[in-house]
């Protein structure tokens, strides 16, 4: 059996953003997908379900219950789209603005508090690993990254 190099500690990262954001006081009742959700959702604009799809790579139900969970608590409006009405705009509420920006303040502290602690090589390298993981479930492969930009390296 071979020893997993990773797998482990991105699970393991994972499930300490959620234990950062559920110590956010007070307390948002939030899951952290849905804390996700509103951050993206803060940063892109409206958006579509399949874009939001297409972000997060959940099954469509677990988008569906997010959004309807999102919605049931007034964050987040899901519109039909006038040239598409299969499909659908979420955009967030002035309640789900505000909420949204206290997540995405949170989420940019435990960054700056991770980014203090790598230099910029090594970000370069586990945005590398992180994409490669996020394009297994595409069946995409991308070439390697050449050579980074780095102190005396041009």
């Amino acid at each position: 059996m071979k020893r997993l190099r990773f797998v482990l500690e991105v699970h393991r990262a994972t499930h300490r953003i959620g234990l950062f954001l559920e110590s956010a006081e007070p307390s948002w009742e939030l899951s952290q997908g849905e804390a996700h959700l509103l951050a993206y959702l803060l940063e892109a604009g409206d958006t579509s379900l399949s874009e939001l799809h297409a972000a997060f790579a959940h099954k469509r139900s677990t988008l569906t219950s997010y959004m309807d969970r999102l919605e049931a608590k007034r964050l987040v409006l899901r519109e039909s789209r006038p040239e598409d009405r299969r499909s659908f705009m979420v955009s967030l509420t002035g309640t789900g603005r505000t909420l949204a920006v206290r997540v995405h303040r949170r989420l940019e502290l435990l960054e700056a508090q991770v980014l203090e602690r790598l230099g910029e090589e090594d970000v370069e390298g586990l945005m590398t690993g992180l994409e490669a993981l996020s394009e297994l479930d595409r069946g995409t492969s991308r070439p390697k990254r050449t050579g980074s930009k780095t102190k005396g390296g041009g």
